[in-house]
C-alpha cells in the first residue's frame, strides 16, 4: 500500500463529496502529511467513486498502526480517523453558511445536504450502522420497528484501562454540550473534530441542530440547548417542539421525559430528538375523542397505542401549547391508586410526559405520552418499565425512541438468538443449563410449544417475529393505563379531571 496513493484517494473522495474544492487541495494534502507524519506529496490521478471513505481510512489506520503513530485499538483508530477526516472537512462557519443557503431553497434541501455531508465526513459512521439487524413486526398497533444495535463497537480492554487513567477535565461537561464541536477527544470521550452544529432559535433561545453519530432511523437528529441545563418538560418544551416543526415541517421532534427510569440516557443536558421517519405511533389512529372547554379549536383524542397517549391537533401553536401545559399540570399532581398511579412518594415526583410534535399539512400534532416512574418491591426497576419476564430481551429504559415504536435492543441478542435458534432446530427440550442463553429458558419453552416444526429455513423469521411481540409486551408494561376496560375507564377519568381543572 502506498500512503501517497491513499492521500490522493481521500482528496478525490473529499472533492466528490464537496468537503473541499480545488482551492483547498494542497492545504488539505499538507494537513494530511502532518497528521500521517509523511514528508512529501505527489498528486496522482484517481478514478473511483466510493459510498463512504472507510476503505481509504482503514488503509490509513493500518499504516498509522504499523508506523507506531497509534496503538491499534478500536478507540484509538476512531480518534485517529476522525483527525484524518478533519483535514478534509469544512469549517463550522462554512457548514452554517451552506446550510442557510440550501434552506433558502427549501428546509428539506438544507437537511438533505447536511445529512449527506455528515455521512461523507464519517461523523455518521454509516459502515457500522449498516451492520445493525433491522426488521418490522406486525401487531394490532401497527408495524413495530426492531433493531439489534451492532453499531457501537465493543470496548477494547486496553481502551478501558486508558480511560480509567485519563484525568477528568470536566470539559466538555457532557457529550451533548456545544463545546464538543471540533474536540479531539480522548480515551472515554469520542473525537468530535468532524462534528458540526447548525444554530437555531427556538422560543427566542439558542439551540443547535446536529445528527446522531449512530443514527437509529432516517436522519436521526438531536436538538440541544446551548446551556448545560437538566432536562425539564414544561410549557417551554412544547413551544420549542412546535417552533422546530415550523422551521422543519418534514421532521418530527420529541423530548424524553425528565425523570429517571422513564427518561432517556442523558438527563443532565436539555435536548430533543427528531428526524425524517414515520414511526408506527404516528400512524396509530385516535380511538376516542375528548372535549376540553375553552379549547374547541383543538381536536383531542386517545391514541390506539400500548403507551397511554393523548393526541392534540390544531393550527394554532399558542393554543396547542396552552392545552399541553394544562394537561401536563394536571398529570403532575394526579393520583389514582385503583390503577397504581401515585403522583409522588414522600415528596418525590413520579408523573411526567414524553411529548412528540409533528406536522400534517397546516395542522400541528402533539402527542403527550403519560409516564410514571414509581418502583415497587415486585418491580424494583420500575412499575411502568419492562417487567422481569421480558428482561432477557429488553431491560433498559423506555425512552422517546422506544415510545414511538422502535426497539433498540442490545448487541448480545445477535449471538444469543443464533445459539437459541440452533437449539430450537435440534429440538433440545431445555436450555436452562446453558449459561449463555439460560436467561431465555422460559421463553424458549413457549417457542417450542408454539412452533413444533422449526427448521433451519424458518427459525430466523420465527425468532424475529417473537422478539417483536416481546417488544409489544414491553410497551404494554410501560403504559400507565392498561388496555383493558378498567385501564381505559381510568384513562378517561384522568382526562375528565384535566378538562375540569
Amino acid at each position: 500500500m502506498s500512503i501517497n496513493t491513499e492521500i490522493n484517494r481521500l482528496l478525490n473522495f473529499a472533492k466528490q463529496n464537496m468537503l473541499i474544492n480545488e482551492d483547498d487541495y494542497y492545504y488539505a494534502a499538507n494537513r494530511l502529511l502532518d497528521v500521517l507524519k509523511v514528508d512529501a506529496f505527489e498528486p496522482e490521478f484517481v478514478d473511483e467513486k466510493l459510498p463512504t471513505a472507510m476503505p481509504i481510512l482503514e488503509n490509513m489506520l493500518d499504516y498509522a498502526a504499523e508506523k507506531g503513530l497509534i496503538e491499534n485499538t478500536t478507540e484509538n483508530r476512531d480518534l485517529f480517523d476522525t483527525r484524518i477526516m478533519d483535514c478534509v472537512m469544512l469549517r463550522p462557519s462554512e457548514v452554517v453558511r451552506r446550510f442557510r443557503s440550501d434552506y433558502a431553497r427549501s428546509p428539506k434541501a438544507a437537511t438533505d445536504e447536511f445529512y449527506k455531508m455528515s455521512i461523507a465526513s464519517n461523523y455518521i459512521r454509516k459502515d457500522r450502522i449498516d451492520k445493525n439487524i433491522i426488521w418490522k413486526t406486525a401487531t394490532e398497533y401497527g408495524d413495530l420497528d426492531i433493531t439489534i444495535n451492532l453499531s457501537k463497537p465493543e470496548k477494547d480492554p486496553r481502551d478501558i484501562a486508558k480511560a480509567k487513567l485519563a484525568p477528568s477535565s470536566g470539559y466538555p461537561k457532557c457529550l451533548l454540550c456545544r463545546e464538543n464541536e471540533g474536540y479531539a477527544g480522548h480515551p472515554g470521550h469520542p473525537a468530535r473534530e468532524t462534528h458540526r452544529l447548525i444554530p437555531l432559535r427556538l422560543s427566542a433561545h439558542r439551540w443547535f441542530l446536529q445528527y446522531s453519530p449512530y443514527t437509529y432511523y432516517n436522519e436521526h437528529c438531536i436538538v440541544l440547548n446551548r446551556k448545560h441545563v437538566p432536562m425539564k418538560v414544561s410549557r417551554k418544551s412544547f413551544e420549542n417542539l412546535l417552533d422546530f416543526v415550523t422551521i422543519f415541517p418534514h421532521y418530527f421532534l420529541g423530548s424524553n421525559a425528565d425523570l429517571p427510569i422513564v427518561g432517556g440516557s442523558i438527563l443532565s443536558h436539555d435536548h430533543y430528538q427528531g428526524g425524517r421517519y414515520t414511526f408506527a405511533m404516528a400512524k396509530a389512529p385516535i380511538e376516542k375523542t375528548y372535549t376540553f372547554p375553552g379549547f374547541e379549536n383543538i381536536k383531542v383524542g386517545r391514541v390506539k397505542w400500548p403507551m397511554s397517549t393523548i393526541r392534540l391537533q390544531g393550527e394554532d401553536r399558542e393554543e396547542l401549547a396552552d392545552l399541553a401545559e394544562k394537561i401536563l399540570g394536571a398529570w403532575r399532581k394526579y393520583s389514582d391508586p385503583s390503577v397504581e398511579i401515585l403522583a409522588e412518594t414522600d415528596g418525590t415526583p413520579h408523573n411526567t410526559i414524553t411529548p412528540i410534535a409533528r406536522r400534517r399539512g397546516s395542522l400541528y400534532e402533539l402527542d403527550l405520552v403519560l409516564r410514571n416512574n414509581r418502583t415497587t418491591k415486585e418491580h424494583p426497576l420500575g412499575l411502568f418499565h419492562p417487567h422481569a419476564e421480558v428482561h432477557h430481551i429488553k431491560k433498559e429504559n423506555i425512552g422517546l425512541i422506544e415510545v414511538m415504536g422502535l426497539a433498540v435492543l442490545p448487541a448480545r441478542l445477535k449471538k444469543e438468538m443464533a445459539l437459541l435458534g440452533a437449539e430450537l432446530v435440534k429440538g433440545t427440550p431445555d436450555i436452562s443449563g446453558m449459561p449463555e442463553i439460560a436467561s431465555h429458558a422460559d421463553w424458549y419453552k413457549m417457542l417450542r410449544e408454539k412452533y413444533p416444526e422449526v427448521s433451519q429455513e424458518n427459525v430466523e423469521g420465527i425468532l424475529q417475529e417473537e422478539i417483536g411481540k416481546v417488544f409489544e409486551i414491553v410497551l404494554t408494561h410501560a403504559g400507565v393505563y392498561k388496555r383493558d376496560a378498567k385501564g381505559m375507564e381510568a384513562f378517561d377519568r384522568f382526562v375528565a379531571t384535566a378538562a375540569e381543572d
